[in-house]
């Protein structure tokens, strides 16, 4: 009972974050909400017994694209006026009801259970903590695993922010040289 009330908490405040992404005009903020709004998703995934996708969904999405989206906010000049060319409001918002209506219709009344689309896994797996975790911890940590390439990955990716920050310097240093 406790898990149902937090998986519905979690996503009402999720809906809500979605909502603060797409409404607020200080993107700063809005990725700010977005970043909530992916740790909302774990804590769903939590709740249901994921737990190796409530980690990756930390660590991917807060821990890289979030971060990243922040700094390319910080690095972007003039963040808060937005564009002033985008006049298309009322077909975007339009477009996005009847997606969204769409969605749902097509939700609710596919037979998901028929498709095939839908197991059921065995309660004693999810109860003791094994499957798709422990699965693919023996993958990446095996002697013919992964874990190498993702440390690998891990650093280029850490090399790459390093260089856009040294690159940025460089160039507000040449921008003062040309106050000067």
């Amino acid at each position: 009972m406790a898990l149902e009330v937090a998986f519905w908490i979690l996503a009402v405040m999720s809906v809500a974050a979605a909502l603060a992404v797409v409404l607020l005009k200080d993107i700063f903020r809005a990725a700010l909400f977005l970043i909530f709004g992916f740790f909302t998703v774990a804590g769903i995934y939590a709740t249901l017994n994921a737990d190796f996708l409530a980690v990756v969904q930390v660590l991917v999405y807060v821990g890289a694209v979030g971060i990243l989206l922040i700094f390319a906010i910080m690095f972007t000049r003039e963040t808060q006026h937005g564009s002033l060319f985008n006049r298309q409001h009322m077909f975007a918002m339009l477009f996005a009801a009847l997606l969204l209506v769409a969605m749902i219709y097509t939700m609710t009344q596919t037979d998901w259970i028929s498709l095939g689309l839908i197991a059921n896994p065995p309660v004693e797996a999810l109860s003791s903590g094994e499957g798709l975790t422990k699965d693919i911890g023996e993958a990446l940590f095996d002697k013919n695993g992964y874990i190498l390439t993702v440390e690998i990955a891990g650093v280029m990716l850490l090399a790459a922010v390093l260089g856009g920050i040294v690159i940025m310097r460089e160039r507000d240093k040449d921008k003062d040289k040309d106050k000067k």
